[in-house]
């Protein structure tokens, strides 16, 4: 394969902090490459400047000629007025301006710059470009095209964004957390569609799963250093564990090394002192590199839960709605101690609101909940905190408790826990307004940890979350003693942490399934295809009745809507003709008289079809 990109020796910073330095890899065409680092060490800037949007301090980017680029940013903006439409419409692609010139010719009605957009149309072979645009969209949960970007919330956001750089379908795609304001759903749609994709993927992502299932080869950011695996995310864990385990035993040998020049020196005359602290000075530079990259290493964050009674909570008749939307009808539950429960579902169907309904911060229309007096809530909600920014990271850690117990008689000091957290002695005597965004969610999660929780609730906690910062969480949570319920679009961490599911169907449906999100799918798609091959056993063998007088007409079609269905069908058949012939027309090539009028007929078509087959439907479904 080509070079896509060459990137050689690399340096930048930010002030003080040396963010990479020197740093060379390789992107080859049809690459599909997973960036993993912490938080605040450079990620998201290396995106930025592989994307043009910042630029180091030294060194060079070599990229194949005219590649193109498409890059999704963590926190998009686009023009606030704009529809979401004319928002992925705007561009510098073929099919873009070739989409913008066609609309500006339909609405001037000129015959000659109307043949000029046909034929640009057909040179960017745009025509089925708004089918695809709308078709990613709808897979994301964007069905109002004509809906402003001011209206949007920031998850509806960078789902537009998403859509927009899918549809442009750049040589290289760059990808900065894809899946953060996803669910699930949506998640396993964009990584079959990326595996599938033939494009070069650069990628930051906290999903491991995802991580696992795309990218081919993994680029990890360390020390300033990066290090290249060719395989996927679980062999990337196998050679880095060797990796650490190399890096280890040359420590060792320098501290057996150190330990000889010591006692050198001191029978040395002090002449030669100079080579000892030479050798001194290049062992610790080497034993502050492997201790900094062990980071999680032999860490035991086993930390006691406050007691919690045997009644945690009972939901009595809960119901709640908004804007007409049912999120509870008629709940009831008794969660029992030590429970552990995940909880998944569509975007927008309650689950943040259900949790809100438990913590009283919302009331029910009806019903209610009954917590136990026991029961210590901590809370880390998608939101986040507002932070004292000028505060120091030690000093926030601190305003929570000065210590935390691990058994009767040990305990952690904040700095301690902050240490199990990656926050290194000099990075907690940082300003909190100094940290990236992903470092304020993982300070605001030692926090809720500091305050001794015995009933955990985790709203999205893997946003933002680098890889390493999940694992001590998730090593954290095995080892909790309290009650665990958690919102996540993360499957991996779903399947480590929690013991059933809560699947939120929507219209107030609550489906207990007992066992991880894996096993609820594996479930679902066994019975779905059960329920596929019995209907379709139904089907084969069902008799043909004679017709009955005496039917049930309430659910079948009257004799207007009767006329309705069969004169749509007819329609629809006559209009999809006339489509199929003017889009050959427009793709043929040839001079085609009165074009303005033309474009505007196939315009009007497409329109007549989306309503007839809406309709079609209805009466279809009515009639079964």
């Amino acid at each position: 394969m080509a070079n896509l990109l060459q990137v050689e020796n690399l340096t930048k910073s930010f002030g003080v902090n040396s963010l990479f330095d020197d740093i060379n890899f390789t992107i080859n065409e049809g690459d599909k490459v997973g960036l993993i680092a912490k938080n605040g060490t450079g990620k998201s800037t290396l995106l930025s400047i592989i994307a043009g949007d910042d630029t180091p301090d030294d060194g060079k980017l070599i990229f194949k000629n005219d590649v193109t680029i498409g890059y999704l940013k963590q926190l998009p903006q686009f023009e606030p007025h704009l529809s979401v439409m004319d928002t992925c419409l705007i561009g510098d692609d073929d099919q873009s301006k070739a989409i913008r010139q066609y609309e500006n010719a339909l609405i001037e009605g000129n015959n000659e710059e109307m043949t000029k957009a046909i034929q640009a149309m057909d040179l960017a072979s745009a025509w089925d470009y708004e089918e695809r645009f709308k078709q990613i969209l709808s897979q994301l949960k964007i069905d109002d095209f004509k809906q402003r970007i001011s209206e949007l919330s920031g998850g509806q956001i960078k789902r537009v964004a998403l859509a927009k750089i899918l549809i442009s379908n750049p040589q290289f795609l760059i990808l900065d957390e894809p899946t953060n304001h996803l669910d699930i759903d949506m998640i396993e749609w964009l990584e079959a569609y990326l595996t599938r994709s033939r494009m070069t993927i650069l990628m930051v992502t906290h999903d491991r799963y995802f991580l696992d299932k795309i990218c081919s080869k993994i680029l990890e950011l360390d020390q300033k250093s990066i290090f290249g695996y060719d395989g996927n995310y679980n062999y990337y864990l196998e050679k880095r564990a060797e990796r650490i385990d190399a890096q280890n035993a040359a420590v060792e040998k320098a501290r057996n090394l150190l330990r000889t020049e010591i006692e050198w020196m001191r029978r040395q005359p002090q002449a030669r002192a100079h080579k000892a602290q030479y050798r001194i000075d290049a062992f610790y530079d080497l034993k502050e590199r492997a201790q900094s990259r062990n980071d999680k290493g032999d860490v035991e964050l086993n930390v006691k839960a406050g007691y919690i009674g045997k009644k945690i909570f009972v939901a009595h008749h809960v119901s709640k709605s908004f804007d007409g939307k049912v999120i509870l009808n008629d709940f009831n539950y008794i969660f029992s101690r030590y429970e552990k429960l995940g909880i998944v579902g569509d975007n927008g169907v309650g689950k943040s609101t259900f949790i809100k309904l438990l913590l009283d911060r919302i009331q029910p229309d009806s019903g209610y909940f009954e917590i136990g007096e026991t029961v210590k809530f901590g809370y880390y909600c998608q939101e986040g905190i507002h932070f004292d920014e000028g505060k120091k990271v030690i000093d926030a850690i601190r305003d929570v408790a000065e210590h935390i117990y691990f058994d009767e008689k040990h305990h952690y000091s904040a700095s301690q826990f902050l240490q199990l957290f990656l926050f290194s002695p000099t990075d907690q005597q940082k300003l909190i307004e100094k940290l990236s965004g992903g470092e304020k969610r993982r300070l605001y999660l030692a926090m809720v940890l500091m305050s001794k929780p015995n009933f955990l609730i985790l709203d999205e906690p893997t946003n933002d979350l680098d890889i390493q910062t999940l694992e001590i969480l998730e090593d954290y949570l095995s080892k909790f003693s309290g009650c665990l319920i958690v919102i996540s679009h993360d499957r991996f961490f779903m399947d480590r942490c929690v013991d059933h599911t809560f699947v939120f169907m929507g219209d107030g449906v609550i489906k207990d399934f007992p066992g991880n999100y894996s096993e609820y799918r594996a479930w679902k798609e066994a019975h779905e295809k059960e329920e596929a091959t019995a209907q379709k056993q139904k089907a084969e063998s069902k008799p043909v009745k004679p017709r009955s007088n005496n039917r049930d007409n309430s659910q079948k079609l009257t004799f207007k809507e009767k006329r309705e269905f069969e004169e749509l069908t007819e329609s629809i058949d006559r209009l999809t003709e006339e489509k199929e012939e003017l889009f050959n027309l427009f793709n043929s090539g040839e001079q085609i008289d009165d074009v303005a009028t033309k474009a505007s007929r196939f315009e009007e078509v497409k329109d007549l079809l989306d309503e007839m087959e809406l309709r079609w439907l209805e009466l279809s479904e009515k009639n079964s």
